[in-house]
């Protein structure tokens, strides 16, 4: 296994999901959540983040206090590279995304502008100057209405962003704050098993 990724589900797997942790989390702060949202026949592959924490716990995709956006065009980058290497044993035709806060910008930058099969970001937000590029996958945007850390206005954003290029984007809020609601996981099951291909 690799330092920079965890993998859990069947060797030869049909499909993926790949998971893309938020700021100052690692690899594994997401993984269990992947294994509750797909079936026997998936695996899941939750990437670390290429920096570490300024902290000292955990990664990050790049430097967020101060916001630093010099560095976003190498974590975008190699982000791109390492779906495109994970899409030479899984087709990215047959392969979704999650992430989560820094997690959810980085996949909707690089992500969604793949052709994988479906996205899910969750408590996401823009990056300066983003707009989406073909091929614009399904998204499903989830986000908490009483978000102290990412305002709910940031996936608003986000989604007007994505339909006013012509994507097929849900928003969906829930009363809570900077998570991921469990009262959610039917919706992203069912929007994985959607994407299925």
């Amino acid at each position: 296994m690799a330092d920079d990724q965890l993998r859990t589900g069947p060797a030869g797997a049909s499909h993926r999901l790949v998971l893309l942790h938020g700021w100052g989390a690692d690899a594994d702060d997401l993984l269990e959540l992947g294994e509750l949202l797909v079936g026997g026949d998936t695996e899941v592959v939750a990437l670390r983040a290429p920096e570490p924490h300024p902290l000292g716990v955990g990664r990050q995709w790049y430097d967020l206090q101060p916001i630093d956006w010099t560095k976003l065009p190498a974590a975008r980058a190699l982000l791109e590279e390492r779906l495109i290497a994970l899409g030479a044993s899984v087709p990215l035709e047959r392969t979704s995304v999650l992430g989560f806060s820094q997690g959810a910008a980085m996949g909707l930058d690089v992500a969604s502008g793949l052709p994988i099969a479906g996205l899910i970001a969750c408590s996401g937000y823009p990056h300066q100057d983003w707009q989406p590029q073909a091929p614009l996958t399904r998204v499903l945007l989830t986000h908490g209405t009483d978000d102290p850390v990412v305002p709910y206005g940031a996936s608003e954003e986000v989604a007007r962003r994505l339909k006013g290029s012509g994507g097929d984007v849900e928003l969906r809020g829930f009363s809570g704050g900077h998570t991921i609601d469990p009262m959610l996981f039917p919706v992203l099951r069912d929007f994985l098993k959607q994407s299925r291909r």
